[in-house]
């Protein structure tokens, strides 16, 4: 079952609340997270800021007792309200016990009514043990709590504690039918569903997703039938929309509910607002202006992306052309590491260049510059087996981080690139990107929508 509520941090932020909550003399220390929230109906809390409490200052210290002082809880409160942030006060069990015990539980009668009192609708708690997993619950005013489903930590590997499982020791094992158990249980989002994005739209739903959102404002053509996985001939003479067309395909071997189509551009508000539910992001496009609100929403939601691409580069020969190569890149790219941006795989500027060519009359030369293959204009490019190589790429590249299976670490493929014509394939590592800063990280909803004036949401009438 997909959990409502979920709270997410950042690597960095993880590592920092770890390295405080056990400074290795076996006694608890506390902590508050400043958290947003994603939009949407589901409970999405985004960890921004890890507030620690000195141990200095704690009344008592034990191995399963502590007492820390208010002030620390003002200035949390100081912190979250001009943004109405969501407290979560966080303190270690150094004896592993990951649950609440009878003390938590006292404590959180007492501090719970004081940030209530002070700000915000939506506070809570969270235990961390040793091992860095970390288990949570939030409280509503009227003091009713409700156990955070599924608490996610991205960064080479993604980590998943469950609030219902406990007992598990480690995670399941890769191609396996425990991990297509847990993969029921997350949402996935491909962002364009066309000739590489439904070979990966296809892949998650039959290795067992819970839900995949798929968004594509496009119909579907014959001239894209011979690249588009479950596309008809009829659907092509009906102008059906790709999403509702592979939605149907999706019901037919996984039942309703799980194919959930969007029929719009991800650049609107719409459709990032339902993408803002998803634990993985597919950029699976062609514009850089889609990459860019996908890199954005990486960020401002905490979600990995995998961006993947593909392209057919032409030479010149005495007589006429030739192909140079067959290549693709898939970038993995985690809440707080470098961004696609930082990558270069889009620029501010050439985003608003591309704009101004797509907006230009001289539809020939855009149609030359956007196709697969670069310089020549192909209606119906045979390039499906192009496709689903960059396609199962992409797929293997996320089961490859959240159920590890290969034999050097996963910081050494930020991206990879192959290359079919020279037989090859490189590997860049994370630390060979340089990040800027970033000052959409865990932004939520805070408006506008991903910093970007256009995203802004019209105001509500007043009543």
């Amino acid at each position: 079952m997909i959990p409502n509520v979920s709270l997410t941090l950042t690597a960095e932020l993880h590592t920092h609340a770890r390295d405080h909550l056990f400074p290795g003399d076996n006694l608890e220390a506390a902590g508050l997270l400043l958290c947003s929230r994603a939009p949407g109906d589901l409970t999405r809390l985004l960890a921004q800021q890890f507030l620690p409490v000195p141990h200095s200052a704690c009344r008592t210290r034990t191995a399963d007792e502590i007492v820390w002082p208010g002030e620390y809880l003002e200035a949390a409160i100081d912190a979250a309200e001009p943004q109405g942030l969501a407290i979560i006060a966080m303190h270690s069990h150094p004896g592993g016990l990951f649950g609440f015990s009878r003390m938590d539980d006292e404590s959180d009668a007492l501090v719970m009514p004081c940030l209530f009192q002070a700000t915000g609708d939506l506070h809570g708690s969270a235990v961390m043990i040793p091992n860095g997993a970390v288990r949570a619950r939030t409280y509503t005013p009227a003091l009713k709590a409700t156990d955070v489903g599924l608490v996610r930590v991205a960064h080479h590997d993604i980590r998943y504690w469950w609030s219902d499982q406990l007992g598990r020791q480690g995670r399941p094992l890769a191609f396996t039918s425990a991990m297509a158990s847990e993969l029921s249980r997350l949402t996935a989002v491909v962002i364009g569903v066309s000739g590489t994005g439904s070979i990966v739209a296809e892949q998650l739903a039959r290795l067992g997703f819970g839900r995949v959102i798929l968004i594509d404002f496009d119909k579907v053509e014959r001239k894209n039938l011979n690249r588009i996985l479950n596309a008809r001939f009829i659907d092509a003479e009906n102008g059906r929309l790709k999403v509702d067309m592979f939605a149907e395909a999706v019901v037919s071997y996984r039942g309703p509910g799980v194919a959930v189509p969007v029929p719009a551009s991800i650049t609107t508000l719409d459709a990032i607002e339902i993408a803002a539910a998803g634990d993985v992001l597919f950029s699976c496009v062609d514009t850089l202006e889609a990459r860019q609100v996908a890199d954005l929403m990486a960020s401002s939601f905490l979600i990995p992306l995998i961006d993947v691409g593909v392209v057919i580069p032409i030479r010149k020969t005495g007589s006429g052309v030739a192909i140079g190569d067959v290549c693709g890149r898939i970038d993995y790219v985690f809440p707080g590491g470098s961004t696609l941006q930082d990558r270069d795989v889009y620029s501010p500027a050439r985003v608003r260049a591309e704009y101004l060519r797509r907006t230009a009359p001289d539809e020939h030369r855009q149609e030359v510059n956007a196709g697969y293959i670069k310089g020549i204009a192909e209606e119906a490019p045979a390039v499906i087996t192009l496709n689903m190589r960059g396609a199962a790429a992409a797929v293997n590249e996320f089961i490859a981080r959240t159920y590890p299976f290969r034999l050097d670490g996963n910081e050494k493929f930020a991206r990879t690139e192959f290359s079919l014509a020279a037989c090859d394939e490189d590997y860049t590592a994370e630390s060979a990107f340089s990040r800027a800063e970033n000052p959409v990280l865990g932004r939520g909803d805070l408006e506008p929508l991903l910093g970007l004036p256009s995203l802004k949401r019209p105001r509500k009438a007043a009543a």
